[in-house]
This record gives structure tokens, sequence and C-alpha cells, in this order.
């Protein structure tokens, strides 16, 4: 039984990663968390319920909440039943991103999934800000964003972005490694570098366990040079080679920091495209808890 956490703020782009949630665990058995969160209108975000003016929480906003949730239910309901998955409703005053991390800790979340969708006009982004800030916080499970205007696609292709400075353990790999193989897919791994060059000894070793990790399933990889950013090479490459997700380690210095520190108006902006399945760094913390990444897999 996995358990997958969706915040909803009621909009199509969040809609949109519900569908592709019920689409992609068609055939497991899960329990879906759908959260929406409300606060004052000083704090308030795209994820949250409305609120009043001046700060003061009424009961209309706990109501709005409550009714969007049910009618959530109610939509997930005509969609067709599903006996292998069960519906759970969390409404919260509170900051979004406090209470995924709460959620994720109180309900063994296995996974959380959200919908994307950049700003506008010189705001534009790679991903909405509390998708990234929840990417950032988050270190206990995977998150999987989903584009807001993307329709759902059985993953045959998928990459996995790394530049072989790091070595990556076998349990922080295994979701990837399960769900390529689950799923049948493709890996490409994808080395984006500002020029062509040979890989070091370090890179070397750590692409070699790196293949030993994925010697199960098909893979290949690849070397890029980059395009303006790293954000827009491998916008490209997924758009050549026809990904349909795009995997990541959360880690310091890793591709994904530099993806969310890219500048805005002087670098071009990266409109995901394809859904993005970021990996959390194995840690202390993620040791501990109950239910380990090692018990996160994906099945037909």
């Amino acid at each position: 039984m996995k358990n997958i956490l969706i915040p909803t703020d009621f909009s199509e782009n969040a809609w949109n990663a519900i569908k592709y949630a019920l689409q992609m665990f068609n055939d497991e058995k899960c329990t879906f968390y759908f959260l929406n969160t409300y606060t004052p209108a000083l704090v308030s975000s795209r994820f949250m319920a409305a609120s009043f003016e001046g700060g003061v929480l009424s009961n209309a906003a706990s109501m709005l909440s409550e009714n969007g949730l049910k009618e959530i239910l109610v939509k997930v309901e005509d969609l067709g039943p599903n006996r292998k998955h069960t519906y759970k409703t969390i409404s919260s005053f509170s900051l979004l991103v406090d209470e995924v991390m709460d959620t994720v800790a109180n309900y063994d979340i296995d996974l959380v999934v959200m919908g994307t969708k950049g700003a506008t006009g010189l705001e534009e982004v790679f991903m909405g800000s509390n998708t990234v800030r929840i990417i950032k916080t988050v270190k206990d499970c995977p998150i999987l964003a989903i584009p807001n205007t993307y329709e759902f696609t059985r993953p045959k292709e998928i990459a996995f972005a790394t530049n072989f400075n790091r070595f990556y353990t076998k349990s922080e790999l295994k979701p990837l490694v399960d769900m390529a193989a689950s799923l049948g897919a493709v890996v490409r791994i994808v080395y984006v570098q500002y020029e062509i060059k040979a890989l070091s000894e370090l890179q070397q070793f750590n692409l070699s366990m790196l293949r030993k990790y994925l010697k199960d399933v098909e893979h290949y990889v690849h070397t890029v040079s980059e395009l303006n950013s790293v954000s827009k090479t491998l916008e490209k490459f997924s758009e050549e080679l026809g990904i349909h997700l795009l995997a990541l380690l959360n880690f310091q210095h890793s591709y994904l920091e530099r993806l969310t520190r890219e500048p805005v108006v002087s670098r071009l902006a990266f409109h995901s495209k394809t859904p993005l399945f970021v990996i959390p760094e194995l840690s202390m913390a993620t040791q501990s808890r109950s239910k380990s990444q090692d018990e996160f897999t994906f099945s037909n």
C-alpha cells in the first residue's frame, strides 16, 4: 500500500496532477491524501484556500477549504471506481510547506505529487514558487511534479540528469530503478557539460557504479553541450528524445539546485513540459523513517 500526498488549491493545474497520479498508480493499492491549506490573506498563495482581508481567518475560509475537498472527491469518483484506491482529505489552517512536511512524517507518505505552473512575463520561472519551496524543503520522500498542461503518458523514456561527480548509493537510486523496471522504461543518463571533455577517474567510477545499479534495466549514456542553461538543455534533450519523465537527485550543488537558482531574465526560462521526478538525498533523517526508500516501489 502506497501513501500519496497531493496538495491542491482546487485549480485546473492541481486537478491535472491528481488525474496524472490516479492514472500512474491505477493498478496499485494506494491511499491518496488530498491536502488544502488556508491562511490569512497576508500569507496566502496559489496553493492555499481563499481568506479575507485584515489577516483574520473566518469560518468561511475553513468551509471553503472543506467544501473544495469534498468536490475533489466527487470529481475523482466521476472518473470511475477503483477498488484499489482509498481517498482521504486534509483541510488545515497552516502554511503549505509546513503542512506538507508534517503530513509526510505523520502519514508515512511515500510520494508527493504536485502540479507545476510558472509565473508570467518577467517573473517566468522553472516551476511555481510553492513547488520549488517544497522540493527544497521536503527531504524524506520523492516528489513528482506535473506540468499544468501535461496529458498522462505512461513513462517509457526516463532521463536521469547527473554530472557523475557524486557517488550515488543503491538506496538513493532504488526509486528510479524500480520505476524503470516496473514500467519497462528506458533510462537515459544525461550529462550536461559546459564544454565537452573526458570524464575524470572519479566520474568514470561513479558512472560504472550507476551502470551497475541499472544493470537490470535498459539504459544509455548521453553527453550533451550546455545550451544557455542546464534547464534549457534538459528541456531540449527531453523534446528530441521523447522523454516522458525527467529524474533528478536533490542534493547540494546538484543540477536541481542549479535549476532553481538560474537567473530568470538573463537566461532562457525552463518551462517544464515534462513531469519531474525528484529523488531525495539519503540522509540520517531519511534512514530513521520507519518506511525507508527501499520500500518505495512501482509495480504493474
